[in-house]
């Protein structure tokens, strides 16, 4: 592995783990609650996560430079939550661009199964070729769109190996109940578990990463769970030590309790 794309990997995903923190629903949501001043949401969480997943925009106006933690910058859009489908997406921001901010890594979406998984595909691989000539790795995010029904194992197996086929140094993919395990062997790279709709209690979120991580997950790409949660910081120091010290679901609970403020 060149130098750069090591150097990248490592800022990422320390000993091989991750927890990234995505902040760019704005780019078809637009304004997100808990996300109507992002900088003032992530800043208290910074310290505990290994980076931020965010469009550059976002990036721009929110984020300081100065005490940033590395970036995936996101660079697909172009679609909705009002618009016909938010699968036809394309390449939003230059290889030029990417470089320009710095960015550790890229973020895009793919929609396999959907009447735009041709162009999607085309999109990911056009930005593998652009981005592996300055060693910039690039992470596949298996989108289903408002398609919930489509996260079961097998055709969370088959969106993550295309999509390392085609290039991808990281996938981003939701996690399962049953299978999860075979989803993660089928895939040659590493797999990150996205965070999904909001859960309803802590307990519930902190099961389903234990779970992922124990199946073979490296890392999380998990935000709503976390900044809109009641407690975002103690939520965000439990799920670290779940990804990082290999805590328990029980253990994870005492130190989200121990963190509640008052």
């Amino acid at each position: 592995m060149d130098w750069g794309m090591q150097n990248r990997l490592n800022q990422l995903m320390p000993n091989g783990k991750c927890f990234f923190m995505p902040i760019d629903h704005g780019y078809f949501q637009g304004p997100t609650t808990g996300l109507e001043k992002p900088g003032e949401t992530v800043k208290p969480l910074l310290p505990y996560v290994d980076a931020l997943f965010c469009t550059r925009g976002v990036l721009r106006a929110s984020i300081d430079p100065l005490t940033s933690k590395p970036i995936v910058l996101r660079v697909s859009g172009g679609t909705s939550m009002v618009g016909h489908d938010l699968a036809n997406e394309v390449l939003t921001t230059s290889i030029e661009e990417i470089i320009r901010v710095n960015a550790a890594a890229v973020g895009i979406s793919v929609f396999i199964g959907s009447d735009y998984e041709k162009q999607t595909l085309h999109n990911l691989s056009t930005l593998v070729n652009q981005c592996e000539d300055y060693g910039i790795p690039v992470m596949a995010v298996t989108a289903v769109g408002k398609e919930i029904e489509k996260r079961e194992a097998r055709y969370l197996a088959l969106c993550c190996r295309i999509a390392a086929e085609l290039g991808a140094r990281v996938v981003k993919t939701y996690w399962c109940e049953k299978d999860f395990d075979k989803v993660v062997k089928g895939c040659p790279v590493p797999v990150i578990i996205a965070g999904g709709p909001k859960c309803d209690t802590e307990r519930e979120v902190l099961e389903f990463v234990h779970d992922g991580m124990s199946k073979g997950a490296v890392g999380l790409n998990l935000g709503r769970n976390v900044w809109q949660s009641p407690q975002p910081l103690a939520m965000v120091k439990a799920l670290r030590a779940i990804v990082h010290d290999k805590a328990s679901v029980k253990l994870a609970l005492e130190i989200f309790q121990a963190n509640v403020s008052r």
